[in-house]
């Protein structure tokens, strides 16, 4: 099953770094926080990706294409034929495909612009700025066994972000935080089925809007509630409580 990233966004509350790279490249304990999303889904057996990029895109392309130089031991052999000998090979058995989604496409747009990438299957989606200890397979089951078109995981945390209502499992609305929320948020690591597609619109559709929420009125989207460990990282402060966190040797969501 492929997994669909999105990384195209500019990532302006974290501008101290995400004005020479896009956020998802913005490195976590020397690697990207979108390398450590990979590594999650990788564990539990997902390795196809297809990445949503956009802004400073090459920066994401020119990373995959020299992964040996960034992550194993190198002989450059200028003396003999100018070769590259690659040592101890750390590359995971990863199928990536880069996709230019645009500079100001949405999210919807964004999704519905590699629909030809994911063809008429199931598809795993999620946002490249966030990292979480859940077992993307019990998302997976879980979204088989209510046979909804959708699922995104749904976590309790201190609110800034827009919430969900819920009736067994089943997200009715979606509404703006208030100061007395304890709600749900969407924490992305989702689960789609191909006809989600149908529901956006162009590159204007923010995919958090109009699609989620036809697909609640219209009854198809569950909600996969996990109460563990998920962090996004949107500012310098969040960046920082994840680099103390790897640093530690105690990060949630390192399952490898």
């Amino acid at each position: 099953m492929k997994v669909v990233l999105l990384a195209g966004g500019y990532g302006t509350r974290i501008s101290e770094e995400s004005h020479l790279k896009p956020k998802p490249m913005i490195e976590i304990g020397e690697k990207p926080i979108l390398w450590h999303i990979m590594k999650e889904y990788s564990h539990c057996g997902f390795n196809e990706f297809i990445i949503c990029a956009g802004y400073k895109q090459h920066v994401i392309k020119e990373w995959f294409a020299n992964y040996y130089l960034y992550n194993c031991d190198v002989t450059f052999d200028f003396a003999d034929d100018n070769s590259m000998t690659v040592h101890r090979s750390a590359a995971e058995p990863w199928k990536v495909t880069v996709v230019d989604t645009g500079l100001n496409t949405m999210t919807g747009g964004r999704i519905k612009r590699i629909q030809k990438y994911v063809g008429n299957e199931r598809f795993m989606l999620s946002y490249g700025d966030g990292v979480c200890d859940v077992n993307m397979n019990d998302i997976l089951d879980f979204h088989e066994k209510h046979g909804k078109l959708a699922t995104i995981t749904a976590v309790n945390i201190g609110q800034r972000f827009g919430t969900l209502e819920l009736t067994d499992n089943q997200i009715t609305s979606f509404r703006e935080k208030s100061d007395m929320d304890g709600s749900r948020i969407n924490a992305g690591y989702m689960v789609m089925e191909p006809e989600v597609f149908d529901y956006i619109e162009g590159d204007k559709t923010v995919f958090e809007k109009e699609p989620m929420e036809r697909l609640a009125a219209d009854g198809q989207l569950m909600a996969y509630r996990y109460d563990g460990y998920w962090q996004c990282m949107d500012t310098k402060r969040e960046h920082d409580k994840l680099e103390e966190l790897w640093d530690s040797g105690k990060a949630p969501w390192k399952t490898w």
